[in-house]
């Protein structure tokens, strides 16, 4: 009898929401760009720096797709103090195509209405296979051309 009691707890651990499992996470950690998603500014500009430095990162309020799921090189309309922003995705945490590199946070750069970085810099490197989809997206400007 002693034996069957000490069984018990065993019985239910193929249960999920049982009680004795509470400590066990069966869902996956969500590492895409989604609303709400903390986003890390990696230029110099003075919104993004001012920002980072209160610990009030930006969040994702809008990823202009299809799938509203935020991929390399993707535009989104950020809220960074108080403002609305749009920003381009430049790296991303979670598991990317062959040949794109993996970032430990999720790096944007601000740009503004037409386009154009708010920022002169960017801090970190620049993947070349982004180069290669902004050039799709974007209209050829003057000495980028040939």
């Amino acid at each position: 009898m002693l034996r069957n009691v000490l069984r018990l707890p065993r019985l239910f651990s193929n249960i999920p929401n049982h009680p004795q499992n509470a400590a066990f996470h069966t869902s996956p950690v969500c590492n895409e760009i989604r609303k709400l998603a903390r986003l890390r500014v990696v230029d110099n500009s003075e919104l993004g720096k001012a920002a980072m430095i209160e610990g009030k990162p930006p969040r994702c309020i809008h990823v202009y797709n299809k799938r509203h799921v935020g991929l390399i090189g993707d535009q989104v309309l950020v809220t960074i103090k108080g403002q609305m922003k749009k920003a381009i995705l430049v790296g991303l945490k979670q598991k990317q195509k062959f040949k794109v590199p993996k970032f430990d946070s999720n790096n944007i750069v601000l740009i503004d209405d037409n386009g154009t970085p708010l920022g002169t810099r960017i801090h970190v490197p620049i993947p070349t296979i982004l180069r290669t989809i902004l050039k799709e997206k974007t209209h050829n400007k003057g000495a980028d051309s040939k």
